[in-house]
């Protein structure tokens, strides 16, 4: 019999050496004593290792995720520094076509419904390799975008993309103002779980939006990840986890209005806001913030207890993983994965996953190719070598971008390879 403990268990004297960098909650200060979710252990989830790594100490954090009793913001501690996590970062934004094509569709719509043109300034915080502003460029409308990685922003830059390499918060607003440049549409794509300091940042916000200016965020949904047990969208890079009812009150403590809200598909489901300035914005409330208001009170987010019977969730969702896993090794099957991201790391590390279960992975991006993952040191392929070696069960990590893989790997079907979504629990696709 197999026995696979999850990495909890087996890393605790790793604890010893991390210091904590921040207590209370990163909103409204109080202390955070409620539990909403313990990981155990892992190491940063875009640490990708080179083989030499391997035989050295690989840190490793507390996966900790708390509930504020008072405002219900659901976050990390934070262990490790934002330049730390981001300096050097191993995400490209572009290897995904579905989030491209996510991308230019945005790009359309708010340059109808807000008349965005040459006229406008359009600026991107966390803009990555350009996959989005370049959709403006090719409309003829300016744009700036800020990427703290200075290896991504120099891709961009390189694609004709106007990138500042820097770290957003007031003090940057604040310095691009001076500059004479505030911004008529100010968009941040799954950045807002990444920041440490919520209120620096939406101060920012507030100092570099134009009067009768538009904010737009996206992040992943708190109400989704409860609902389908998305363990894996927690790992250090997000600091904090959305509902729509708390980040109404952060940015409402700012100055900022929130009048209307989209739920839209990616990442498993996320909600894509809109802002304004409370006293020049012009935009009336839209209904639809008034609907998910009541369905998010009705499901349990204005109130303590609705947080905490989430563990036992995530325990289960672990739990039926490691049984298919064992499963099928003891049946004689080749499982692989397809798949480098960093929510795949906080499931696989989670599980205590190594290469005797999940032989290696696979990822488009060259950045990936040849190294390992973290924590569970799976090694990381080009795609190709699952036509090589011909696997019984191909483990889709980025189980958000399904469609895309499946079809991407359709020519698996010929040997009767069959896929595996992990979450809330697996799924075989033939």
């Amino acid at each position: 019999m197999l026995s696979h403990e999850p990495a909890v268990q087996s890393l605790g004297a790793s604890a010893t050496s991390v210091q904590r960098a921040h207590s209370g909650c990163r909103f409204c200060g109080s202390e955070l004593d409620q539990v909403f979710l313990d990981l155990g252990l892992s190491p940063l989830a875009n640490s990708y290792l080179k083989e030499e790594d391997l035989k050295g100490h690989e840190p490793k954090f507390p996966l900790r995720v708390f509930v504020c009793s008072d405002c219900f913001l659901v976050q990390l501690e934070e262990w490790e520094s934002p330049e730390n996590i981001f300096g050097d970062y191993a995400y490209f934004s572009s290897y995904s076509e579905s989030w491209l094509r996510h991308a230019k569709t945005y790009v359309g719509a708010m340059i109808e419904r807000f008349g965005i043109g040459p006229q406008s300034k359009v600026v991107e915080v966390a803009s990555n390799d350009g996959y989005l502003l370049q959709y403006f460029v090719d409309r003829g409308v300016p744009v700036l975008g800020i990427e703290p990685a200075r290896n991504v922003a120099m891709v961009a830059r390189s694609r004709g993309i106007p990138t500042r390499a820097d770290f957003f918060g007031e003090a940057t607003a604040r310095t691009l103002r001076r500059e004479g440049l505030r911004a008529n549409l100010l968009i941040g794509n799954n950045v807002l779980a990444h920041v440490p300091n919520l209120n620096d940042f939406v101060k920012g916000l507030k100092v570099l939006l134009a009067d009768r200016g538009v904010i737009t965020m996206e992040f992943p949904h708190l109400m989704r990840l409860c609902a389908e047990c998305q363990i894996d969208t927690i790992y250090h890079e997000h600091f904090s986890y959305f509902s729509f009812l708390t980040v109404e009150k952060i940015f409402a403590a700012h100055g900022l209005t929130l009048f209307d809200v989209e739920e839209v598909p990616t990442h498993g489901g996320s909600l894509r806001i809109f802002a304004q300035h409370d006293v020049s914005g012009r935009h009336p409330i839209s209904e639809r913030v008034r609907e998910l208001q009541e369905r998010e009170i009705a499901a349990g987010f204005a109130d303590l207890g609705g947080y905490l019977a989430f563990e036992e969730r995530a325990m289960r969702t672990r739990q039926k993983l490691i049984e298919f896993l064992i499963s099928a090794k003891q049946a004689g099957k080749r499982v692989v994965g397809y798949g480098a991201p960093a929510k795949g790391n906080t499931l696989l590390n989670y599980c205590g996953i190594t290469p005797d279960l999940v032989e290696y992975t696979v990822d488009l991006s060259p950045h990936k190719q040849g190294r390992f993952l973290p924590g569970t040191h799976i090694p990381i392929f080009e795609p190709e070598r699952i036509n090589v070696t011909k696997p019984d069960y191909i483990l889709i990590l980025p189980w958000n971008l399904k469609d895309e893989i499946i079809n991407q790997l359709s020519f698996a079907r010929a040997w009767g390879a069959q896929f595996v979504v992990p979450i809330p629990e697996p799924q075989i696709i033939r």
